[in-house]
């Protein structure tokens, strides 16, 4: 059938005419040369699919294969068995005997071929081991809670140590396996893959805001009781960046905690500066001057050079470095639809974009 039909990737009406083809030579007890070294049974699917279709063109398309690929496919199977399996007909191909008599026996070969990649599959989700994921106290809080319950869920066999620390040296002496880090690790041991922009956002529970009033400007922030870090220079630099350097003077309270941060704000403490992905933890606590320019912080993945070559660190490494960026950019989303303060202090002035300096 098919050297009639080899190199043929045209309409069905190019296998149109009537008789069998010449092919390989048909009758028990004449194997060809081919099928002396066994059957290909990955083939069947192919066989299957143009029986099905009842022409090349029709299974071509439902395999999303070329034609002529197809046909070769076919013609090594009939090497193998030693007798043509369809002969054509007007509109396409029709099933030889021997076709029919083996068509039983190749569908449950398929289904077989099909059980046995959904046992491999339920395998692999099994074979599994530990993974030691290291990351900042807030991040750990706030922003990986959602990913690795998705991690949990999509890789069930891997387990997963969670290590909420900002020492970057945990890569390096092999305490941990992967890193999320809001820096780009320096080290030449490390392999770091950048993930997405963190925006920062000034912000204040509405219990504050009710008492203190929402800046309208920028300008007018330092006029407001600002919660800041400690030793941490983090927010100093931030504001010399947006053009108004300020002192630790200027904030009332401080602290390098950053769980503690958090809390000091929702708990009406006065304006901070928190990642925008925490908010969604911090019942009452919202935007506040969604114009200003506040640097954002990178989110970067590293793993160390010796072990990314390992299949389960690379499975969970792959899976963070796609589900980190869509929670973040959902968590954005959810910010952009909430309101900046309560109706009662909103200002009509809050538009545009501007520094802080004015």
């Amino acid at each position: 059938m098919v050297q009639a039909l080899r190199g043929r990737a045209g309409s069905d009406s190019a296998e149109g005419g009537s008789g069998r083809p010449a092919g390989p030579p048909e009758g028990p007890g004449r194997p060809s040369a081919a099928g002396d070294r066994g059957f290909d049974w990955s083939l069947v699917q192919s066989f299957i699919a143009v029986l099905d279709a009842g022409s090349l063109s029709g299974a071509a398309k439902k395999l999303g294969a070329q034609q002529p690929t197809l046909s070769r496919q076919v013609a090594a199977l009939e090497a193998q068995l030693g007798a043509p399996l369809f002969e054509r007909t007007g509109r396409g191909v029709a099933p030889t005997a021997l076709a029919l008599a083996i068509a039983d026996d190749a569908r449950a070969m398929q289904r077989g071929a099909e059980q046995l990649q959904r046992r491999l599959a339920r395998q692999r989700s099994r074979t599994g081991g530990t993974v030691r994921i290291t990351t900042s106290q807030v991040a750990a809080s706030y922003l990986l809670p959602p990913v690795l319950a998705a991690l949990q869920a999509a890789e069930p066999g891997i387990e997963v140590e969670l290590v909420a620390s900002n020492q970057l040296t945990n890569l390096l002496r092999r305490e941990a396996d992967i890193a999320v880090r809001m820096v780009r690790p320096a080290q030449a041991s490390l392999v770091a893959k950048k993930l997405a922009d963190i925006a920062i956002t000034a912000c204040a529970h509405e219990r504050y805001l009710a008492r203190a009033g929402a800046p309208r400007r920028p300008d007018e922030l330092l006029r407001h009781r600002l919660v800041g870090y400690d030793r941490d220079d983090a927010l100093l630099r931030g504001f010399a960046a947006m053009g108004a350097p300020i002192g630790r003077e200027h904030f009332v309270l401080r602290t390098d905690d950053q769980l503690a941060y958090g809390r000091l704000v929702a708990a009406g403490a006065g304006i901070g500066f928190v990642a925008a992905y925490n908010l969604r933890w911090l019942p009452g606590v919202v935007p506040v001057l969604p114009m200003l320019k506040i640097p954002p912080l990178p989110c970067w993945l590293a793993v160390h050079r010796e072990i990314r070559g390992s299949a389960l660190v690379r499975r969970a490494f792959d899976f963070l470095a796609e589900a980190i960026p869509r929670e973040l950019a959902a968590m954005q989303a959810t910010l952009a639809q909430t309101s900046t303060a309560p109706a009662s202090l909103r200002h009509p002035e809050q538009h545009g974009s501007h520094s802080i300096r004015q």
